[in-house]
């Protein structure tokens, strides 16, 4: 008897008040979604039981690919292992001391002090051995002061992780591999990082802060996904295991427990990849994405089809050289917290999460949220919550809004709640010009594609204020992140230091140069069983005019002369920036992305219906009309029952169980080909 191969692909987004569960059926193309909450102590248990509400059979599944916000969380909660760092004699205070830069919302407190550093200055060590600026050995390695460093780190210290980073060794590795490869040889049970396999550029403070962190989550992050392989294992599950990764793409369990870093940013990844999968679907060159769930607000652009990236990324303090999208995150979601301080109202960025949760939940939380408000609007129907599965305590949450927040201002309920909306959509606002009107861009030419448990529910508001022509809601907005992540490639990064100005490069150790990263991005599909006829090799130099700090990265082909890269990165600098000069170009680093072709989920088309929505409507609730200001009836649709075609106008709430869209007056609402919901204004407000 032949069994069938397994045609069910899964994956699961961890956000910070539930996991969203996303299933494709690859054989008809069928999407099946479920939420289960965060387990903050035990996460896997939440991947697990978000798992299993779907009912799949894992003995069918294919391909399960994951998004964690796990290192993200250990570093912000201060929950990662004792770490240890081993560096050249004379420099181990390179990451303690940093760059000695002020926060700018610090930049005129005299009193300011720089938060607790990860790593305490008796956990780091300096050895002998020394590389030169072209990485030349200066003077060898000592191998006795490297086991003494571990001896004391491991024996006296306490540290279960070490970081190894020396000067200049992105240009030669030696000295790092050889200390690395003694310590394990005399703590074996201690985890090591190593610098130069995690990133290969120039930047001593950030090249060592990106492996501090590295060895500060490991040791988690490897339990972790150990515990969830074991727990899929058991159930049934023998298909590739994949874990998105901060600046797209994903790659295999195996090597995100070799680079944990890679994956810190990899919750909002999903969303942005299926952003521009859609972008690309819909014919839509320029989008922003707007991603609300629990905790926080993330968005992004989409420029040209592509989502924009960054090389060099944050997190609180601390630089960290990883490919990242180039996303701004706030502390403004479903689960944020209303207070008031000092008689003004303000919303996050401290949240309830999952535990005890905003105050409808009914699990112990007694501070007012942006849920609580959204409810208390009449957005959100207490008794259709995640489809039903989860009665909300309405009356509960306009009491912590009347006595918090409405009473000691003197408002009533229904405007304490819409001042709520009324802050966070400033911060919004706010958020969204950072990467718009601040980057060149004007955000009216721009489509906003909303998803996240509470995106569809702001969006609309948002669009209304920055003048913003098109909301796009996709089907399941909420496990929206975890459909993108079906449509992820694997992915590697490899770069390069060349340090020299454009007009006195040499092309053929540049071609070199690209040949070994090119190499070296090869090796990594070909481990992660990659064939060698889907893998797709791309070129980048990262390019500055010469004193200059900031630099672009201009995609560049087999065509290195001067004159075709200078063209390529003015044009870049053109359409950022709007001029250009004539000084002389410098390049930085040489960028080589491996990508390993996965087969995408298909976006169906549907066949349209009347245009008459009256079959989906399934009553009237009254709610606050933002258009108009004031409460009033707004009719509600069950979005399962719309067909493409159908049209309707604000007010209106569009339910679907895990999240609702709302349609304020002087917005109209159209249904596309693919199940999408654009919200525009009304053609009366548009004149």
């Amino acid at each position: 008897m032949t069994h069938p191969m397994p045609a069910i692909r899964l994956a699961v987004d961890i956000g910070g008040t539930f996991v969203d569960a996303m299933e494709l059926d690859t054989r008809t193309h069928a999407v099946r979604f479920r939420k289960s909450p965060t387990t903050p102590a035990r996460p896997w248990e939440g991947v697990l039981a978000a798992v299993g509400l779907l009912g799949t059979d894992p003995a069918e599944v294919e391909l399960f690919i994951h998004g964690t916000t796990l290192g993200l969380n250990a570093v912000l909660e201060r929950r990662g292992e004792a770490t240890g760092i081993i560096a050249n004699a004379g420099f181990r205070d390179v990451f303690l001391l940093g760059r000695g830069n002020v926060p700018a919302d610090h930049m005129y407190d005299f009193q300011y002090q720089r938060p607790e550093s990860l790593v305490r200055r008796a956990a780091t060590i300096g050895v002998r051995g020394r590389l030169d600026y072209k990485g030349r050995v200066v003077e060898e390695l000592d191998p006795d002061d490297v086991r003494e460093a571990a001896r004391i780190l491991v024996e006296e210290q306490g540290v279960r992780t070490i970081a190894v980073c020396f000067l200049h060794s992105y240009l030669n590795p030696e000295h790092e591999r050889r200390a690395a490869e003694l310590v394990r040889e005399a703590y074996p049970e201690v985890t090591v990082s190593v610098s130069t396999d995690i990133v290969r550029e120039y930047r001593e403070y950030e090249r060592t802060s990106t492996t501090v962190l590295d060895a500060y989550i490991r040791p988690i992050f490897e339990r972790y996904v150990d515990r969830l392989e074991s727990g899929l294992a058991e159930d049934g599950f023998a298909g590739r295991f994949l874990i998105m990764r901060s600046g797209g793409g994903s790659m295999t369990s195996a090597v995100a427990k070799t680079s944990p870093m890679h994956t810190v940013l990899s919750g909002p990844a999903g969303g942005i990849a299926g952003a521009a999968y859609v972008a690309a679907a819909l014919g839509r060159d320029n989008l922003l994405t707007f991603d609300i769930g629990g905790t926080s607000l993330d968005t992004c652009v989409i420029e040209r089809g592509q989502a924009v990236a960054a090389y060099e990324a944050k997190l609180e303090q601390f630089p960290l050289l990883i490919p990242a999208y180039d996303i701004r995150t706030i502390g403004a979601g479903g689960g944020s917290i209303a207070y008031l301080d000092r008689g003004l109202l303000k919303v996050g960025p401290q949240s309830a999460g999952a535990v005890p949760g905003p105050v409808c939940y009914g699990r112990g939380g007694d501070r007012p949220t942006v849920t609580d408000a959204a409810v208390t609007l009449g957005y959100v129907d207490p008794d259709r919550f995640l489809g039903g599965d989860m009665r909300l305590h309405d009356e509960a949450a306009r009491d912590a809004l009347r006595e918090q927040i409405a009473e000691p201002l003197g408002l009533a309920v229904e405007a304490a709640a819409a001042g709520v909306f009324d802050v966070l959509l400033a911060k919004t606002v706010g958020a969204v010009r950072q990467i718009t009107v601040e980057r060149g861009h004007d955000p009216r030419v721009f489509s906003l594609l909303a998803f996240g448990g509470a995106g569809p529910l702001l969006a609309p508001l948002l669009a209304r204020e920055m003048g913003i022509p098109e909301v796009i809601v996709p089907f399941a907005p909420s496990g929206f992140s975890a459909w993108g992540m079906l449509t992820a490639d694997i992915v590697d990064d490899v770069s390069r230091t060349v340090m020299t100005t454009l007009d006195d490069a040499d092309l053929d150790a540049l071609e070199a140069v690209f040949a070994e990263a090119e190499s070296a991005a090869a090796a990594s599909l070909a481990a992660q069983a990659i064939p060698a006829g889907q893998a797709v090799l791309e070129r980048a130099m990262e390019v500055r005019y010469l004193g200059q700090e900031h630099s672009l990265t201009v995609p560049v082909g087999r065509d290195l002369r001067p004159d075709a890269v200078r063209a390529a990165f003015e044009e870049l600098h053109h359409a950022r920036y709007g001029h250009v000069m004539d000084n002389r170009l410098q390049i930085l680093n040489l960028r080589v992305r491996g990508i390993g072709r996965i087969d995408k989920p298909e976006l169906p088309a549907y066949e349209p219906g009347d245009g008459d929505p009256a079959r989906a409507r399934v009553g009237s609730r009254d709610a606050f009309d933002f258009g108009a200001r004031e409460v009033t009836a707004f009719a509600v649709y069950d979005r399962a029952k719309l067909e493409p075609g159908d049209t309707l106008d604000g007010p209106a709430l569009i339910d679907e169980g895990t999240s609702t869209t709302v349609v304020h007056s002087g917005q109209r609402v159209q249904v596309n080909p693919f199940g999408h919901l654009l919200v525009t204004l009304t053609p009366e407000v548009r004149s």
